[in-house]
């Protein structure tokens, strides 16, 4: 049967909505709880919709019952310190999983690279429902921070770099694209990170927002692609002599984050 997709991500896989331009209080994000949850990166998480509404971030599978991303709890403590957060999350009215804040400590293309990885989204999502994508909404106004996204983790050819800056809205199948973020501030950068179920709601909110699914990547000079380029083989390589030492074999999988 197959799942419900939007086709708006059929060829690229992500969609750039337009800026959202409104001010938000910084308290929004500054003031909620996080947890220490690791992904891509030096990260914390701040839920504001979880499995059972719970200040947790793992992955509805996890829980009894074990069930796929959707059907989110919405965390009272959390959402009323983050109002219009939790607006935006539920402005397309698809269906919601998982709801977090994520913040990033600085990195650098190099550890971007290494970082790496595509989600598990549709873990014990039953066929012929919608898919589970994310929706990635820039909280703090990151001007030389930008998001890779590749088709091949360790292929740089087609490599897509969306800027960063405050109010920057996507929307990513982040289950087929391997993605992470570049973040060479001095400060943390902080995003919501959304799980929403493919279908006629989210199309309506790609439509009204003009998603478009190919924008002019940020410019990197060559010199920082080609040595990032070579970090990440490096570290790989040894990632994997390492697991060989200990006779084991490296195993790449999606990630529960």
């Amino acid at each position: 049967m197959g799942y419900i997709k939007s086709a708006a991500l059929e060829e690229t896989g992500y969609v750039v909505l337009d800026s959202f331009n409104r001010e938000i209080d910084p308290k929004e994000w500054l003031d909620i709880e996080y947890n220490d949850w690791k992904s891509s990166g030096d990260t914390r998480f701040a839920p504001l919709a979880s499995a059972f509404g719970d200040i947790e971030c793992n992955g509805f599978w996890n829980h009894k019952p074990p069930r796929t991303d959707k059907d989110g709890v919405w965390i009272d403590s959390q959402t009323e310190k983050a109002p219009v957060l939790t607006e935006r999350a539920m402005e397309p009215g698809a269906n919601v999983g998982r709801c977090r804040v994520i913040e990033l400590q600085p990195n650098t293309y190099a550890d971007c690279l290494y970082n790496l990885h595509q989600d598990d989204n549709n873990r014990l999502n039953p066929d012929g429902t919608g898919w589970v994508v994310r929706g990635f909404f820039n909280l703090t106004d990151d001007k030389t921070s930008y998001f890779v996204l590749r088709e091949n983790r360790t292929d740089p050819k087609g490599e897509v770099r969306i800027a960063l800056p405050a109010g920057a809205q996507l929307i990513v199948d982040t289950q087929r694209l391997w993605h992470a973020a570049t973040h060479p501030g001095d400060e943390p950068r902080y995003c919501l990170i959304t799980s929403w179920t493919s279908g006629p709601e989210l199309d309506a909110y790609i439509e009204k927002y003009n998603g478009v699914k190919h924008v002019p990547n940020v410019e990197v000079p060559q010199e920082e692609l080609d040595a990032g380029q070579a970090e990440q083989t490096r570290r790989l390589a040894a990632r994997a002599a390492y697991y060989a030492a200990k006779g084991q074999a490296e195993v790449t999988a999606m990630s529960e984050a």
